[in-house]
């Protein structure tokens, strides 16, 4: 039989193991519990250091607007200068691979917009992948385009201008802000559903594009609202239609192209992205300060005064969308055999 000594030994030896895996057990639970502390302590002092906003359009458009807009707000917001940094080129590659080679700690953000999920379909070896190395953030102003014509185009509607075309090939032109743009698979779509056949003229940007339309060098157009109703209102282009599945309260007597082709639909929008892997609190931290911005009522004036609406959105749902639009405009440039070298 086992001595009292020994029994007291064994007794003891089972308490300290006993108090050794007690103070093992507690010790994973709080090293389990330090990463978590450790996201919310960086979101918490987010940002500590100016922050960079790139987008991918030379400054005074409307995405250079929009950015300057909320990085303001931001920089009233949360302490820190959110500097606007343009590096246009590339139909925005430039400046998404930038951000998508980033380091992923908020401090580099994209002014993403609808391109960037045309350009996966027409540049296949691209550096970057736009899906997997860039995250949304939070949606800024959603905006349609219009299809426009110089008023010497004698046709007064969509139907008007479809037979038209027909009837004279080869007459109208129609041109866009640049290739591999919205703007540029906005009039691919257009032609793919109303059956018809129209010289695609790009050009760098809605400025030039804008001008030679006004001069009648161009008699068609999808551009941007925003960079042609004034133009509009005054009357010196026609306005058939806009690209929405609803019209425009900029211009509420402008049917959408829906409604003579019952499929179409092409969004311009923009929004900010981070580099994929910034911490999901920091994400969190902006998307709530940039929602908050787009409620306020001096900047839901401006954005209105730009002819488009504020863009509230999650992470999340923003993610889907562009999964969304890559997918359907790479169907829409494979389907008419559009490439770009």
């Amino acid at each position: 039989m086992p001595s009292a000594f020994a029994e007291a030994i064994q007794a003891r030896g089972a308490a300290q193991m006993k108090l050794g895996r007690r103070c093992f057990l507690h010790l994973a639970a709080g090293a389990a519990v330090l990463p978590a502390i450790a996201h919310i302590a960086e979101a918490q002092s987010y940002p500590s250091r100016p922050v960079h906003i790139i987008v991918g359009y030379a400054a005074g458009g409307p995405t250079d607007i929009l950015a300057r807009l909320i990085g303001q707000w931001l920089s009233e917001r949360l302490g820190q200068p959110f500097v606007i940094e343009d590096r246009p080129g590339a139909a925005t590659n430039l400046a998404t691979e930038a951000v998508a080679r980033a380091p992923p700690d908020g401090y580099a953000l994209l002014a993403a917009v609808a391109t960037n999920t045309v350009n996966p379909a027409l540049y296949p070896n691209l550096n970057f992948n736009f899906i997997r190395d860039v995250a949304m953030v939070a949606g800024l102003t959603r905006s349609p385009l219009v299809l426009e014509v110089n008023p010497a185009v004698p046709v007064s509607s969509v139907p008007e201008l479809i037979a038209y075309i027909k009837a004279h090939p080869g007459k109208i032109n129609l041109a866009s802000f640049g290739t591999g743009t919205i703007s540029h698979v906005a009039g691919i779509l257009f032609k793919m559903e109303a059956d018809i056949e129209m010289t695609h003229v790009p050009y760098r940007g809605s400025a030039p594009l804008v001008t030679d339309l006004l001069s009648g060098q161009v008699q068609s157009a999808f551009d941007n609202l925003q960079s042609s109703i004034a133009h509009i209102k005054e009357g010196k282009l026609r306005a058939l239609a806009v690209t929405t599945t609803t019209r425009s309260p900029s211009l509420p007597d402008v049917p959408t192209l829906g409604e003579f082709l019952p499929s179409y639909e092409a969004n311009a929008w923009i929004g900010i992205g981070a580099p994929r892997g910034t911490p999901v609190d920091v994400i969190s931290k902006l998307n709530k300060e940039i929602n908050t911005g787009l409620t306020d009522p001096i900047i839901a004036a401006r954005i209105a005064d730009l002819a488009s609406t504020p863009f509230i959105s999650s992470p999340a749902e923003l993610d889907q969308l562009v999964i969304e639009y890559t997918k359907k405009w790479g169907n829409v440039i494979r389907g008419a055999g559009i490439k770009v070298e």
